[in-house]
Parts: C-alpha cells; sequence; structure tokens
C-alpha cells in the first residue's frame, strides 16, 4: 500500500474540491453563447445576447404574469390516472410519477387568477416539462376549468400553449379533450368575454387543433414553432422543400394565421391592455399604458 498517492492525496483532492451545480450555465440553443442560469433565470428565461425565448414553466409564468407574484391556484376534478393500462418501455403510472416529481405539478396545465396589472382574469398555462405539454385527461379538465372559472367570474381567460400534441398513452381519452375544451371555449363566446392564446414554443398537434386556435387573438413568442405536424413530416408528405422560417411565428403572423408576435418581456403590459380593450374597461392612469393603447387595437382590427 502506497500511504501517499491512497490516504493522502485523496484527502488534499477533498478538501480543495468544489462543487459546481449542474444547471450553474445555460447553453444558447441559437448562439451557443454560455450564460449563467441565475441571469436568465432574472431575465424570464430569455438569453440576454441572442434574445433567444427559451422554455418557461408553469410556475415561473404565473410568478411573472400575475401583480406581486400572487394568485388563487384554482383546482380541477381528479380523473384516473391509467385508465387503459398502458406500458410502452415503461409503465404510464411511472412516466406520470417521475413527470409529477420534476416538475411538482399535478399534470400539464396549471391555472390561476388573480391580478394582471389591475386587471382580473384567469390564466391556464400548459408546462411543456411534463410529458412534453400533451393533452390528457387530467389537462383538459384543467382548461375546462379556467374557461368555466372564467364565466363565472365575468373574467377574460388568458391561455398559454405549449404541447406536442395529444397524450398517447390515453388514446381516445385525450382525443375527446379536443372537442370539450372546444364546447368550453363556445361558452367563453356565448358570455361574450375574451379568450386570448399565448403560442409558445412549441405549440402542435392535438393542441393546435383545438383550443389553442380558438382564441379571439393569437400571441405568439419570437421563433416559437407552431403548427398541427412538424415540418418534417410534411416535406415528407408533399415532397417539396418548405419556405424558410415556414410554422415559425414570424412567417404565420405574415400569412395571417397569428395576430402579434410580441416579446416575453411586453407580454404582461400587452394582455393586459388587450383584456382592458375588450371588456371595454378605462386604460390605466399611466401615460406608457396610453401611449402604447392603439397597438393591440389596430392587431385586434385586423
Amino acid at each position: 500500500m502506497n500511504w501517499i498517492s491512497d490516504v493522502v492525496r485523496p484527502k488534499i483532492k477533498t478538501l480543495f474540491k468544489r462543487e459546481v451545480p449542474e444547471n450553474l450555465w445555460i447553453k444558447c440553443p441559437d448562439t451557443g453563447q454560455m450564460v449563467f442560469h441565475k441571469e436568465v433565470e432574472a431575465n424570464q428565461f430569455v438569453i440576454p445576447g441572442s434574445d433567444f425565448h427559451l422554455r418557461m414553466s408553469a410556475t415561473a409564468r404565473l410568478k411573472a404574469m400575475f401583480d406581486q407574484e400572487t394568485w388563487e391556484e384554482i383546482t380541477f376534478p381528479e380523473v384516473p390516472l391509467d385508465p387503459l393500462k398502458f406500458r410502452d418501455e415503461k409503465k404510464y403510472v411511472d412516466r406520470l410519477r417521475d413527470a409529477k416529481a420534476k416538475t411538482g405539478a399535478v399534470d400539464a396545465v396549471r391555472v390561476g387568477a388573480g391580478a394582471v396589472e389591475g386587471a382580473q382574469m384567469v390564466v391556464a398555462v400548459q408546462d411543456f416539462d411534463f410529458m412534453g405539454g400533451s393533452l390528457g385527461m387530467a389537462a383538459g379538465e384543467a382548461v375546462i376549468a379556467a374557461l368555466e372559472t372564467a364565466v363565472a367570474r365575468h373574467t377574460p381567460c388568458v391561455l398559454f400553449a405549449a404541447s406536442g400534441g395529444a397524450r398517447m398513452q390515453e388514446g381516445m381519452f385525450s382525443l375527446m379533450q379536443m372537442p370539450r375544451t372546444t364546447v368550453a371555449v363556445r361558452h367563453m363566446r356565448e358570455a361574450g368575454l375574451p379568450y386570448i392564446v399565448v403560442l409558445t414554443n412549441p405549440t402542435t398537434g392535438g393542441v393546435t387543433a383545438s383550443y389553442a386556435m380558438l382564441g379571439d387573438v393569437h400571441i405568439a413568442e419570437p421563433g416559437a414553432l407552431i403548427g398541427f405536424a412538424g415540418p418534417r413530416v410534411i416535406e415528407q408528405t408533399i415532397r417539396e422543400k418548405l419556405p424558410p422560417g415556414f410554422q415559425r411565428a414570424e412567417y404565420l403572423k405574415d400569412h395571417g394565421m397569428v395576430d402579434m408576435v410580441v416579446h416575453r418581456h411586453e407580454l404582461k403590459a400587452t394582455i393586459a391592455r388587450l383584456c382592458r380593450l375588450l371588456m371595454k374597461q378605462p386604460a390605466r392612469d399611466d401615460g406608457d399604458a396610453i401611449a402604447r393603447a392603439d397597438a393591440p387595437a389596430e392587431a385586434v382590427a385586423g
């Protein structure tokens, strides 16, 4: 036994070892720039140099939206966890347990109610970190609960969509959420209340084919991928090369599928102004809000 190499050296290494958190740095997917995680978090998960919009968790989104980071959590009915006893590489119940542990959420959609720049509204947020934001029975119940709460309280409803589509582990039960949420949107229309959808990266599949494209106003974050099928699938189907930027937020705005593309830092103010406009409420007694009030009105008229 070598006393110096086996005893002394390991102790010295341990003495001066520094623990580095795994998420200390974030690499920008667009430029490859390395940025401190705390700096990106403080900037609402927008890379400072490139303005690339990273995905945002439901909790972080709700905190950023509501005034003073306070809101009322809206609950929704419980659903059967695994109605089909589904199993692929692992059991569906195990996937659900892992997703809940990872996000701390009950399912892919969280709903809150409160004030956004003084305007009362209900906000539903889809979390892509929870099984790709997939639409299952629980997510469908959450969206319906958000819309029904808005009708009951006579407030606007804002939905942040982020999803890969329907949840295959629930089969037909998942697909049934598309017409169910569509009926709930219809109730908002009948009540004459605004329903605003914010399309984030990515919004695809059955979510795009239902409540994500039924808003009175559609806002998209910069660079968000929005569509039913992905670009690769479309290219393989039509056997043609798609134009640059196809299915991105800016392309869809130019072709009339999205009303406006809004930077994340401006979302809260833009949504609050839109809700006041559509609810026929007076603007805030704020010079900045009054100066910019015409921009949303033009977008709605368009």
